[in-house]
């Protein structure tokens, strides 16, 4: 059997700077600090021997026979494992206290807590942090009998327990066998600090159950703001959640998922880092999040934007299309030789080449985040230096729209005039000249109506395939493309036009299986990477809602539902679902559930509509 769990087998936590993936094994198997993509302390998801792991479950040993189930506190990013056996019923609580400061904090702290609720339960505790992507040993240090520190270069993790078990060194490592009664709890906490910082107090199970209770709180509260009260409400507040977790506080920079190199393919190349922040998978953010009333939220994100707009200076040198956190450049792609990868999916990558590529769809995403959220308070293009840094944007742009790119799905086969990119485009000068006639400022309305006009008509002529009777992927290819899904949802056509409906036809005979939607076909358009993928979550999401506002509101609902069935066993979706229902790709993935909770909404309004409950 494969020493690797399913990539659905797992629940994330996180304190809004890091997050940690817990399995239904009780493995912490995936951990970076201090930041998302910083390199990694734990992560045997992707090198079962050399990735390092933390363990806090029933003892297999003792107690073979053990069925498990995993869930959240419901409304909370609080994962429990529950083992049940002859032996009694345990569980293993595990949390990160969440951090809002406004700066970027340098420690960070995961609390397991075991406790059984029947019987008499033994368990297993086996902490064997890899530091800096399983590249560097570390020492063990012992702190006092209830702590250890483990010394890695230039960061340490802290190891400290409460209740009934004794930590032991095994190496450089450390383990605890450990029984409990019911009723009977112990703790675990894991913080992970600077080198020779000092370490935290000596911790107990009082003062690690209030730390509890306010994480519960914080989640309670924060998931209070939304305004959703449809349909689907616990998949839409999973997903609002799982977007919260993967949204770095002291910037409000969201990630593309939490983790890096998990495969499109078991064994294939498509492994990529997603820990950073796209400027696209930021912009679309906005608006679905101010659907669900997190103002906040879509503020921080849209100032993020902004900025990163401001600091492409007085000439506009053109946006990256995705950013580290803190707004750095810097994402060189290397490889990691010495990891197998997930399931020996290789090459490992860190850092991700795609950063230097142009996809010029990214200037219209985030014009559209802009117009998104004005009027209602928490726009700010009426700014005056904000609004400055995004003419010079536009202005740029009027140069450069006719340009071949890589495209939204990052291609590494070639630029193409693919149409996806010219769509966004339009988008661009469409939201520009809305939003410089809303706040009278000043602007070469003239040229950008003229370049808009331009694109629409380049688009009708050459974006549209008579014999297909369709939209396509690029001017020069009959291959379908389902990111133009995205057409009608930003006013390019209305979504009953005659030749958006003959497109959505051609899709379903084309792209859709099952009511999931494969991205395009890599057969027939050559993207520069050997092997296939899975059907593609974001674009199924998409899918439903194109159909909804089409009318087709009862196969657009069944598609939905169907959907959702795909999540996992706490809600959770990654980037794909392959041939066998599995999930892959990097793991949860917030351009999945952002794109869910649009689709939830459209539907809603929707059925809404006609009366249907």
């Amino acid at each position: 059997m494969s020493p690797y769990p399913p990539i659905a087998e797992h629940g994330v936590i996180g304190d809004l700077q890091t997050a940690a993936l817990v399995s239904t094994a009780g493995d912490i198997d995936w951990w970076c600090v201090p930041r998302f993509d910083s390199p990694s302390l734990f992560a045997a998801l992707l090198d079962d021997a050399g990735g390092g792991r933390c363990r806090l479950a029933v003892d297999r040993d003792a107690v073979p026979e053990v069925t498990v189930k995993q869930l959240y506190l419901a409304g909370t990013a609080i994962v429990v494992t529950r083992f049940l056996s002859p032996d009694g019923v345990a569980e293993v609580v595990d949390f990160m206290p969440p951090d809002t400061s406004p700066t970027p904090s340098d420690r960070h702290r995961i609390v397991r807590a075991a406790r059984v609720v029947r019987g008499r339960v033994p368990f297993v505790l086996e902490c064997r942090p890899r530091f800096d992507y399983g590249r560097a040993d570390h020492t063990l240090a012992v702190l006092d009998e209830r702590g250890v520190r483990l010394r890695g270069p230039g960061q340490d993790l802290c190891v400290q327990a409460a209740g009934p078990l004794e930590l032991r060194p095994d190496g450089d490592d450390v383990t605890a066998r450990f029984v409990l009664d019911a009723g009977q709890t112990a703790t675990v906490c894991l913080t992970a600090l600077p080198s020779g910082a000092e370490p935290p107090a000596a911790t107990d199970d009082r003062a690690n159950w209030a730390a509890f209770e306010a994480c519960r709180s914080f989640w309670y509260e924060w998931l209070r703001s939304s305004t959703y009260r449809g349909r689907w409400r616990q998949m839409v507040d999973r997903s609002a959640i799982t977007l919260k977790l993967l949204s770095y506080h002291p910037t409000g920079a969201p990630i593309a998922a939490a983790t890096m190199g998990l495969p499109e393919q078991i064994g294939g190349e498509r492994n990529w880092d997603y820990r950073y922040t796209w400027i696209r998978d930021a912009s679309l953010s906005v608006h679905t999040l101010i659907g669900l009333g997190f103002r906040e939220e879509a503020q921080s994100f849209r100032r993020w934007v902004r900025e990163r707009i401001e600091s492409a200076g007085a000439e506009h040198d053109g946006l990256r299309i995705m950013y580290r956190v803190d707004g750095e450049r810097l994402l060189g792609e290397e490889t990691l030789p010495h990891w197998e990868g997930y399931r020996g999916s290789a090459p490992v990558r860190v850092g991700n080449g795609a950063a230097d590529q142009l996809q010029l769809d990214i200037y219209g995403e985030a014009a559209f985040a802009f117009a998104a959220g004005d009027g209602d308070g928490t726009g700010d293009m009426g700014a005056l230096r904000g609004w400055d840094a995004f003419r010079r944007m536009v202005d740029w742009l009027t140069e450069q729209w006719d340009r071949p790119d890589e495209g939204i799905w990052e291609t590494r086969g070639g630029r193409q005039d693919f149409t996806y990119s010219r769509l966004m485009c339009w988008v661009a000068f469409d939201r520009a000249i809305r939003l410089a006639r809303a706040h009278a400022r000043p602007a070469d309305l003239d040229r950008w109506t003229s370049e808009r006009d331009d694109i629409l008509r380049q688009i009708v002529q050459r974006g549209w395939n008579p014999e297909r009777r369709a939209f396509t992927q690029h001017y020069r290819t009959e291959v379908l493309d389902a990111s133009l899904l995205l057409m009608p949802k930003v006013g390019f056509l209305s979504p009953t036009d005659p030749d958006w409906l003959s497109t959505l036809d051609a899709m379903d005979r084309e792209l859709v299986c099952d009511s999931l939607v494969y991205r395009y076909d890599p057969a027939a358009s050559p993207d520069g990477l050997r092997g296939s993928e899975g059907t593609f979550n974001l674009c199924t999401f998409l899918y439903v809602e194109a159909m909804a506002r089409a009318g087709r509101i009862e196969r657009a609902r069944y598609a939905f539902d169907k959907m959702l069935t795909y999540a996992n066993h706490v809600g959770l979706f990654a980037e794909e679902i392959g041939p066998s229902g599995e999930q892959l790709g990097n793991f949860p993935q917030a351009f999945t559930h952002l794109a869910l909770i649009d689709a939830a909404l459209a539907l809603d309004e929707e059925l809404d509509r006609r009366g249907i409950a």
